[in-house]
């Protein structure tokens, strides 16, 4: 029995598919996989048939890059993967084009940095093309630019791009395509015994651990960045729905309610764009380890963060930036905008609020982060 949000974002208009290296590569093989490729553009042809819009993100570039270049081995060094990325990039972009314009459909291709996204103007910018691409029934197909953004190639950290992307265009769900069924009860690996969860309504911390990682050179990001935008996701408002990538009209099948994969839900109600922008596409400038009594305040009475809740303080942020939050043992809580810069939140960590204009010689905010710039991850 499919629950209603389930149902609604099953059928939600606009949607992203993400699909990583480990589907569109063998475990024993160097470049692409044609075959995946004309699957995935067939699918998502029947979806643009059916009136919805769908934004690709796609990883592939490296492992393009490497079969062009008669390299056998992942390279370990960071400038030989960013120089198979550049090869590859426009090999993947050929790839799609060739199996997109064989069903009368084209492509366009959206290269991102962190930076396109931090910046205000910039991200606005980005978020009117793709727009724009998805009215005139254009496909967009985004991939991190791995020449220059280290972050994408050491991290693997497609999975957060697909929930930038989700965000910023509005998208009510984000299909995750895997060398997996979906999430397990264990690892799959190591347990026979593990069972594939159909329906997944919270993300334990014991049920993140039991996970593994993707047995594929070509994949890096593997469950745990998977589960970590899954995360972030949720507490956004969107579902996410994990398939594996490699299985018959796999797309298809989920999105008209058959019980394949694993479902992830979102809270029911959506939060505002700014709180979003903060848990998804902002960049964190530093970290506030604060105490359990804040960790409560903040987290289970929505309460704002004081500087009598603040142990410590990390980073180079500013007033206005986005900062993590961590508990004493270093877990991270979730991110939120500081009213007070690094050296200034070290100095009055830990005072009452009535300190503030003595120890800084102004005080222009109680809190250090108000209650309406903070995303928790609980």
């Amino acid at each position: 029995m499919i629950a209603r949000n389930e149902e609604t974002s099953l059928k939600s208009k606009r949607l992203v598919i993400k699909v990583g290296s480990s589907v569109l590569t063998a475990s024993d093989e160097i470049g692409l996989n044609f075959e995946v490729l004309s699957s995935i553009a067939n699918q998502i042809s029947v979806l643009l048939e059916k009136g919805r819009e769908v934004v690709l993100v796609s990883s592939g570039a490296i492992a393009a890059g490497l079969k062009h270049l008669n390299i056998k081995e992942y390279p370990k060094t960071m400038p030989e993967r960013q120089g198979a990325a550049a090869v590859g990039q426009p090999i993947l972009m050929d790839a799609y084009s060739k199996v997109f314009n064989k069903l009368g459909l084209n492509i366009a291709q959206i290269l991102l940095t962190h930076s396109d996204l931090d910046e205000r103007e910039r991200f606005l910018n980005a978020c009117n093309t793709i727009d724009n691409l998805l009215h005139k029934k254009i496909i967009p197909i985004v991939n991190e630019n791995d020449t220059v953004a280290t972050e994408e190639i050491k991290f693997g950290d497609n999975d957060s791009l697909a929930t930038q992307v989700a965000q910023m265009t509005h998208s009510g769900l984000v299909v995750i395509l895997s060398d997996v069924e979906g999430m397990y009860s264990s690892n799959p690996n190591l347990d026979k015994n593990a069972k594939l969860l159909s329906r997944v309504e919270n993300l334990s911390d014991q049920l993140i651990d039991a996970t593994g990682k993707s047995n594929n050179q070509f994949s890096h990001g593997g469950m745990v960045t998977k589960i970590s935008a899954i995360k972030v996701l949720s507490q956004i408002g969107i579902s996410t729905l994990m398939l594996k990538g490699r299985s018959d009209s796999v797309i298809l099948k989920a999105l008209e309610g058959e019980d394949i994969g694993s479902f992830f839900v979102a809270k029911e109600k959506r939060i505002n764009a700014k709180k979003s922008w903060i848990g998804t596409t902002a960049r964190s400038r530093g970290w506030l380890k604060i105490d359990n009594g804040a960790v409560k305040a903040l987290l289970e009475r929505g309460r704002s963060l004081l500087p009598s809740g603040v142990i410590d303080a990390g980073g180079n942020f500013m007033f206005g930036d986005v900062v993590e939050l961590q508990s004493i043992d270093g877990k991270s809580l979730g991110k939120g905008l500081v009213n007070y810069n690094c050296n200034e939140v070290k100095l009055i960590a830990g005072k009452h609020t009535r300190e503030i204009n003595g120890i800084l010689g102004s005080k222009d905010y109680d809190e250090i982060i108000h209650r309406n710039n903070f995303l928790g991850l609980n």
